[in-house]
Order: structure tokens, then C-alpha cells, then sequence
């Protein structure tokens, strides 16, 4: 097996579901929140290895709609670990010319998160080298109820709406749709994650958990990713 990422097959956009965080600290006999935190380790360390190998687009599913449902004490200290990190990592993605986007309806996030997300999002606009974009109360079903509810109100008359049209109404209109989704833990699942956007995705999944990931799991993941032959429905 080859170890070097080739430049002329690179995925333009890898999409992470960022899973096991709970479960490795509980193994560890931690609480759930300290599993969070040393995520925020793995996090840094994948951004840095997406802007090393030339990846143009990361996207990090970082909070979905339905973890709204977990005990209140875990919410609330990840919405502080979501503003204290895009704090501390602001000047990090200036340095890497690293552009901050978000998905989802951040709308129902905590004002503090909201106001440190749009400062961030503001000051890293014309970044060029990466799109981070985090996926924030996301979920797949929602970005599609979504776009047709603004469908609705945008379009007074019943007519054929094409792919293209649609997309103009999702969260990542202006985002080429990932070729490669990976998904840490060992779940083989896709758990509402971009429903639209991976129809043709590459899906990669590995038994580490989020914590523990780092750039060189996701170097092998490209490498996996460049060794398969993508027909989109065509034969050869």
C-alpha cells in the first residue's frame, strides 16, 4: 500500500463525523466532558493535516440537532468548549489562512457561542488556503426541510425545481459536495449527517475514536480514498 498522498487525485472536500469522544472517556473512567475536551486536541491536529496534504474543504459535524437531547450539564459545557476554543484558535487559522464557516441552524446556539462564531467567521472571510466549516445544530433532515420551506416562500407558482436550483438553497451552496466522509468510532452509520450532499461520497470509517485521531489517520483515509476507482453510476 502506497503511504504518499498524490496531488492529482486529491478530495477537494472531506466531511468528518467526529464520534467516540463519550465512549473513550469512559473507558479511561473520565466523564463524558473531559472525552469532549481531548477532542479539541484531535480537532487541531486533523485542520493542520487537511491544510498540509492540500484539502480545500473540511467540514467537522461538531454538534447535531439531536444533541440538543443530552443532559443539560453536558450541553452547556460544550457550548463553552465551542466558545473558548474558536477564542483561542482565531489566530491559528489567520496565521494558516484558514477561512470559518458554519452549517446548521445556529440560530438556536447560546448568544456568547453566536457572537464568537460571527467574530471569527468576519475575520477569516478572505482567507484562501482552507474552508473549515463547522456543522453547528445540523442535521441532514433539517438542511433539506429547509431549502424546500425557502423554495416555498421564494416560488409563488408549482414548477420543476432541478438539482441545481435546489442546491442554491442548502447550507453549502458554494461548497463542491464532499468526496470523501470519514466517520471515527467504528459505527457504520451515517446518523443524519449532509443526507444531500454524499450521494457519491467515498465513506471511510475507522475504529478510533475521536480523541484519538490524528492527521496521520486521516493522510491514510486520502490515500484509501485515491486507491478506489469512483464510477457515479457508470460502468468502465
Amino acid at each position: 500500500m502506497e503511504d504518499i498522498v498524490k496531488n492529482d487525485s486529491l478530495p477537494k472536500h472531506v466531511a468528518i463525523t467526529m464520534d467516540g469522544n463519550g465512549r473513550w472517556a469512559k473507558e479511561k473512567g473520565k466523564s463524558r466532558i473531559f472525552g469532549h475536551n481531548q477532542g479539541v486536541e484531535a480537532v487541531r491536529d486533523t485542520v493542520e493535516g487537511a491544510v498540509e496534504y492540500g484539502i480545500k474543504y473540511l467540514t467537522l459535524f461538531a454538534f447535531s440537532t439531536e444533541n440538543w437531547n443530552r443532559p443539560k450539564h453536558e450541553v452547556d459545557a460544550l457550548m463553552k468548549l465551542l466558545v473558548s476554543s474558536i477564542s483561542k484558535e482565531t489566530d491559528t487559522l489567520m496565521k494558516n489562512n484558514i477561512k470559518l464557516e458554519t452549517i446548521g441552524n445556529t440560530k438556536q446556539l447560546p448568544k456568547k457561542c453566536q457572537a464568537e462564531l460571527n467574530e471569527c467567521i468576519n475575520l477569516t472571510k478572505d482567507n484562501k488556503r482552507m474552508t473549515l466549516i463547522l456543522a453547528l445544530s445540523y442535521s441532514g433532515k433539517w438542511e433539506i426541510l429547509n431549502a424546500i420551506n425557502q423554495i416555498v416562500k421564494d416560488r409563488s407558482s408549482t414548477i420543476q425545481i432541478s438539482e441545481k436550483d435546489f442546491e442554491q438553497y442548502l447550507s453549502t451552496k458554494n461548497v463542491p459536495d464532499p468526496e470523501l466522509l470519514i466517520r471515527t468510532s467504528g459505527e457504520k452509520r451515517i446518523s443524519n449527517f449532509m443526507l444531500w450532499q454524499i450521494a457519491y461520497s467515498e465513506l471511510y470509517f475507522i475504529e478510533k475514536k475521536w480523541p484519538d485521531f490524528r492527521k496521520d489517520d486521516l493522510k491514510k483515509a486520502i490515500i484509501n480514498y485515491q486507491q478506489r476507482e469512483r464510477r457515479f453510476g457508470n460502468t468502465i
